[in-house]
């Protein structure tokens, strides 16, 4: 039995298929489906070189990588390969001939510090380290049970505050596109981000199959977009939360509450059964926020980097 590595076929559904059920199995506490593997395939920013690597095994999708150019970081150079192998077929050199095919790809579009994603597991742990990496930071995967967990009460929104739904904003998303861009240069990151190009930002993320505009909640101050929560469902009963922001100027208000706990109250209503999020383990603040809430830590990921070349 032979194990080969080759690009995702767009246009080949069983490929999505595999790639994503090969995700969830490797990373349950992320939201996957084929839609969603396929938008992201076309509808990254061309400077990205974003790239998805199956692992096959006699017609079997046994492990995928998402490779990309950070190109939206003041700082060239950098790129990401981010390797998941199903569980019960590790062992088989899956990984490693992905990583390779990675790492040469990346190369070659001129990146010389590569980041990626490691849960914190001995084996895992203990590939990276054998081929360079080190570790650098760590999150948290978080999981809170919609359908038995209890929600603190809803709140009514403070004077001055009206909330709305990213659905109200589907004619003219660039407020919070605004908003996304000022909050996410916010972000615990080892890759500074700047959002600059709108219309790239509408397709990749406005458009994307998993968010569900009706239960991403907006907090608007005065006509202003001034905090959200993004809300992504994959329409079995799972619901994940993309991102959560507050501006600065309207920080320390309690508003990054009122959005989550409005939107995992309807996401509730409509029939979500569990909730997942992340938190970098240095955000105290917004792990606060979340146990606050009853999410439990489920798993640890480890960010882990080398220098190429």
């Amino acid at each position: 039995m032979t194990v080969i590595v080759r690009d995702l076929r767009p246009d080949v559904r069983a490929d999505a298929e595999g790639f994503s059920a090969t995700r969830r199995l490797a990373l349950p506490y992320m939201l996957s489906t084929p839609d969603a593997v396929l938008h992201t395939l076309t509808h990254a920013h061309p400077d990205a070189h974003f790239g998805q690597l199956i692992a096959e095994e006699d017609g079997e999708v046994i492990g995928t990588a998402q490779i990309s150019v950070a190109h939206d970081s003041p700082e060239p150079g950098q790129g990401s390969a981010n390797i998941y192998v199903r569980p019960g077929r590790r062992g088989r050199g899956a990984g490693s001939l992905l990583l390779r095919t990675a790492e040469e790809r990346l190369a070659a579009l001129g990146v010389r510090r590569l980041f990626a994603w490691v849960l914190d597991e001995p084996e895992n742990r203990a590939f990276a380290e054998r081929r360079g990496f080190a570790a650098s930071r760590s999150a948290y995967f978080l999981r809170l049970d919609l359908a038995a967990g209890t929600l603190p009460p809803r709140q009514d929104p403070p004077s001055g505050v009206e909330l709305r739904t990213a659905a109200d904003f589907a004619g003219d998303p660039r407020p919070l596109f605004e908003l996304d861009a000022a909050t996410s240069s916010d972000e615990p990151s080892d890759i500074d981000v700047e959002f600059t190009d709108y219309e790239a930002w509408v397709e990749e993320n406005f458009e994307h199959p998993l968010l569900d505009t009706d239960l991403t909640t907006v907090a608007v101050v005065d006509g202003r977009p001034a905090a959200f929560t993004v809300a992504y469902t994959d329409g079995e009963g799972r619901y994940g939360t993309a991102m959560t922001g507050t501006a600065r100027e309207f920080r320390g208000r309690g508003l990054a509450k009122l959005v989550k706990n409005d939107s995992l109250h309807r996401a509730r209503a409509a029939g979500c059964r569990e909730a997942f999020t992340g938190n970098d383990t240095g955000n105290e603040p917004m792990i606060a926020v979340n146990r606050w809430f009853g999410y439990e830590v489920c798993a640890t990921e480890v960010r882990y980097v080398r220098e190429l070349g």
